[in-house]
C-alpha cells in the first residue's frame, strides 16, 4: 500500500497557521505595532485604509533590517528575541515566536523597506502569499516601513467573513490603544482614509491616558500604586460615577503586555463592591510588573492570556490596592442608583398625529433573527394594522364595566377600593384607546404599570414597553428615510474621544434620519443643528448620543445590520427608565401605544412587555 502521508509545502502551513494569528486586520496591526516597539523604536506611524482590508502599513524609526534578516524574518519561527528554551521564562519582548511574519506573507501581499542607521541603503523585499516577488536595494529612512495589502486576497472565504467597516475599525482601535497606552514614551499616530485619528507625543502615563480618552477622562482617575517583593502594582482606576454600562475600557497590562483575566477583573470589581450601579464597568488601567520567570506566556497564539504561578496573591494584592485607592480619595457608596433618569421624557402629546398626516408602519417579511422589516404606508390614525391591533387587544377589556365587587357573603355590603387617584382621565373615542372603559392604572414601585382585563389583570414593564414602542419608531423612521427634525436657534458643539469619533463618523447618515441634524467639525468635534422633535428640551445633547454610542457598540456582536442596531440602541438609550414616575395619562398613553404595536409582546431585546395574571390563578393563591 502506498504511503498517504506528507509534509504539507511552508506556504500552506503558513496559511494554516495564520488562522490562529491573523484572524482579521487588527491582529496585523498588533504584531506590526509589537515589532516595531521591540525594535526600540521612539516614534511609530500606524496608516490604515478600508478598516485594513485595502491596507496596513506601520512606518518606526527602530533599529532596522539588514538584508539577510528582511528575508529570514517571513520564514516561520524564525525571531532575534529567543535563542533556548529557557528564554521562554526571562521574556520581556513583545514577541518571540517567529510566526506573525510568516502568517502575514501568507495571506497578503506585503511591501517591505528597511534600511539600517549605519548604513546608506535600504532593502525593498515585495512577497505575496509567501512567494518572494522581487528585491532590490532603495533609498529609504532609517527604520522599517512595513505595507500589508489586500488582506485575505488568497483566502476569500476568510475575507468575506470580516465584519463592516465599522466594527473592523473599532477592533483596530482597539489595539492601537493597547500598545500605545503600554509605551507613553513612544510617539504614536493614527491615519485612516488620509484623516489623522489619533495624535499621541511622548509623555506620562496619566497624559497618555488623558490623549487617548479624552480630556473629560482626566476628572474621572484615581492614581493606583502598589510595591512589593512579589510584583510592583500602578495605574489608575475611574471613579464610580463615571462607569459605563460597556466593556472597552478595562486593561491590564502584565510587563507592559496587555492581557486578558476574568479572575483579575473579579477582583477589580470585588473592590468597587457597593460603589456601581447594576450592570456597569469601571474605568482601569493596571500595570503590573513581575519576574518573568513566575508567569508563563507562551499559552495561546495572540499572548493575550498568561499563566502567574501564584495567581491568588496578585489577586489580594490588586482588590487590596483598588480599595485602598479609592478609600483614599473619600470615594464612598452612593444610594439610589436605579434612580435612572431617561434621556427623553415620556411626552405622550407631543407624538399626536393629525387626521391627514401620512405615517408608515411596519411589518416583519420574515421572523428570523435579524427581524427584517419592510415598510407597508398607510393613512392617518385608521391605518389597518393600528385598528386590527386595537381591535383585537380591546376584546380582553370588552364586559370590564358589568364586573362588580362580589360581596364578602356575610353582610350582603359590597367592598369598594379607593383607587388613590383624582380621576381617571380616561382618553376619549378619537384618540381610539383600547383601553378606555378600563379602571384607573397603578404603578408599582415606580417600574411596573397594573392594568385590568377582563379576565383579571397585566402587568406592565414600563421600560420595555416604551424600548418596543420607540424601537418601531424608530425602524419606521429609518425605512421612510423622512426625519422630522427641530432646528436649534444656537447649534452646539459636542467633542468625543477619538474612538467614538470614527464610529459616529460611519453612522452619521443613518443617526441622522431619527431626526438629528449633526455634522464634522474638526478633529473629534461636532456640531449639533437639529434634533429630534420629540426629544426633551433641555436634554444635554453630548450625553444622548454619548449613551447612544454606547449602546451600539454593546449590540455589535448581535450581528444585526447598521438600521436595526441603531434603532435597537436609540430606543433603549431614550427610554424611561425604571424608577420613573408617570402620571395616570401617561400610564394609560403607553399602554395603549404598546398594544398598537405590531409586536407588543417583547422589547426588541426580547424580554416580555407584560404579563398576564387570569382571576381563577389568584382565587387559588387565596383558597386554603
Amino acid at each position: 500500500m502506498a504511503d498517504i502521508i506528507q509534509l504539507l509545502p511552508d506556504s500552506i502551513a503558513n496559511q494554516i497557521a495564520a488562522g490562529e494569528v491573523i484572524q482579521r486586520p487588527a491582529s496585523v496591526v498588533k504584531e506590526l505595532l509589537e515589532n516595531s516597539i521591540d525594535a526600540g523604536s521612539t516614534q511609530i506611524k500606524l496608516i490604515i485604509k478600508d478598516a485594513g482590508k485595502a491596507l496596513i502599513q506601520v512606518i518606526d524609526n527602530g533599529c532596522g533590517m539588514s538584508e539577510t534578516d528582511a528575508r529570514m524574518c517571513f520564514e516561520r519561527h524564525a525571531t532575534s528575541k529567543i535563542r533556548a528554551a529557557k528564554d521562554l521564562f526571562e521574556i520581556r519582548t513583545m514577541g518571540f515566536r517567529g510566526e506573525a511574519m510568516a502568517s502575514i506573507a501568507a495571506i497578503a501581499q506585503v511591501e517591505m523597506k528597511t534600511r539600517k542607521h549605519n548604513e546608506d541603503l535600504g532593502i525593498r523585499l515585495t512577497i505575496e502569499g509567501s512567494e518572494i516577488k522581487s528585491q532590490e536595494a532603495c533609498q529609504c529612512n532609517a527604520g522599517t516601513s512595513l505595507s500589508i495589502k489586500n488582506l485575505f486576497y488568497n483566502v476569500p472565504a476568510r475575507r468575506n467573513f470580516l465584519k463592516t467597516t465599522t466594527v473592523e475599525m473599532r477592533h483596530i482601535i482597539d489595539e492601537f490603544q493597547r500598545v500605545a497606552l503600554a509605551h507613553p514614551d513612544i510617539f504614536f499616530s493614527l491615519h485612516h482614509n488620509n484623516s489623522e485619528i489619533f495624535h499621541l507625543p511622548i509623555s506620562n502615563t496619566r497624559q497618555r491616558i488623558v490623549n487617548v480618552f479624552g480630556q473629560n477622562s482626566n476628572k474621572k482617575l484615581v492614581p493606583v500604586s502598589e510595591e512589593t517583593d512579589a510584583l510592583k502594582l500602578n495605574g489608575f482606576v475611574g471613579k464610580p460615577e463615571f462607569a459605563k454600562k460597556t466593556r472597552g475600557e478595562q486593561f491590564f497590562f502584565v510587563n507592559n503586555r496587555f492581557i486578558k483575566s476574568g479572575y483579575l477583573n473579579h477582583a477589580i470589581m470585588g473592590a468597587y463592591e457597593d460603589m456601581l450601579p447594576k450592570d456597569t464597568y469601571p474605568l482601569y488601567i493596571i500595570f503590573i510588573e513581575i519576574d518573568p520567570a513566575r508567569i508563563d506566556i507562551n499559552v495561546h497564539p495572540t499572548k493575550q492570556e498568561i499563566k502567574f504561578d501564584d495567581e491568588r496573591l496578585v489577586y489580594n494584592y490588586l482588590k487590596v490596592s483598588v480599595r485602598h485607592a479609592l478609600g483614599q480619595h473619600s470615594i464612598t457608596p452612593t444610594l439610589d442608583f436605579d434612580q435612572e433618569q431617561a434621556l427623553t421624557g415620556y411626552r405622550p402629546h407631543q407624538q399626536r398625529l393629525e387626521q391627514n398626516d401620512t405615517v408608515s408602519y411596519t411589518q416583519p417579511s420574515k421572523m428570523n433573527q435579524s427581524q427584517q422589516y419592510e415598510t407597508i404606508p398607510s393613512k392617518g390614525n385608521n391605518s389597518p394594522l393600528d385598528s386590527s391591533n386595537l381591535k383585537n387587544w380591546k376584546k380582553a377589556y370588552e364586559g370590564l364595566d358589568e364586573f362588580d365587587v362580589e360581596s364578602d357573603g356575610n353582610d350582603g355590603q359590597a367592598i369598594t377600593i379607593e383607587s388613590g387617584f383624582s380621576g381617571e382621565n380616561q382618553l376619549d373615542d378619537s384618540k381610539q384607546s383600547f383601553s378606555k372603559e378600563a379602571k384607573p392604572l397603578f404603578q408599582i414601585h415606580s417600574t411596573y404599570i397594573v392594568s385590568h382585563i377582563k379576565s383579571g389583570y397585566i402587568l406592565v414593564d414600563q421600560q420595555a414597553a416604551h424600548e418596543r414602542i420607540l424601537f418601531e419608531r424608530y425602524s419606521t423612521l429609518l425605512n421612510e428615510k423622512q426625519p422630522q427634525t427641530q432646528k436649534e436657534l444656537f447649534p452646539k458643539n459636542i467633542t468625543l474621544t477619538s474612538a467614538d469619533t470614527e464610529l459616529l463618523k460611519g453612522l452619521l447618515p443613518q443617526i441622522n434620519l431619527l431626526g438629528f441634524d449633526i455634522q464634522e467639525f474638526g478633529k473629534d468635534t461636532f456640531v449639533i443643528h437639529g434634533v429630534p422633535t420629540d426629544m426633551k428640551q433641555g436634554q444635554d445633547e453630548q450625553k444622548v448620543i454619548e449613551k447612544l454610542l454606547e449602546q451600539y457598540k454593546l449590540n455589535q456582536d448581535l450581528n444585526l445590520n447598521i438600521q436595526e442596531n441603531i434603532a435597537r440602541s436609540m430606543a433603549r438609550s431614550s427610554a424611561i427608565k425604571k424608577g420613573q414616575s408617570l402620571t395616570q395619562e401617561e400610564m394609560r398613553e403607553l399602554v395603549d401605544k404598546l398594544f398598537a404595536c405590531e409586536m407588543p409582546f417583547t422589547s426588541p431585546n426580547g424580554k416580555k412587555c407584560f404579563i398576564t395574571f387570569e382571576l381563577e390563578e389568584l382565587a387559588k393563591r387565596f383558597s386554603v
